[in-house]
């Protein structure tokens, strides 16, 4: 039996190395991010922040996870705020302040 070279229709949906849906909010003061995680369990979960990027993180028995998130404005890393609920996380930070004007005298 001869194998079929052509893409399999069906092959993105049984991949255990999925993409994780992500979406993005951004507010005057803070940036709000979404993602669907299914499968995962909070225990399995690791996220890290550099004030630029969101790298999200998990392994489970059937499914890996890493995905590096670019944020649309600087943020306070320091100010993040998240929930993970039914395999859907929700993160929240503040804006990093402007810089700062600096006067020449």
């Amino acid at each position: 039996m001869h194998s079929d070279d052509r893409d399999d229709p069906f092959g993105d949906i049984f991949d255990a190395g999925a993409d994780t849906h992500v979406d993005v909010y951004e507010t005057d003061d803070a940036v709000r991010l979404v993602a669907d995680l299914p499968g995962v369990e909070k225990r399995d979960l690791t996220l890290q922040c550099d004030g630029t990027t969101l790298t999200i993180q998990a392994t489970t028995g059937h499914q890996e996870y890493d995905e590096r998130v670019r944020l649309p404005a600087p943020v306070d890393e320091h100010s993040a705020d998240a929930t993970f609920n039914n395999g859907v996380l929700h993160v929240t930070f503040d804006r990093a302040d402007a810089s700062a004007a600096i006067n020449v005298e």
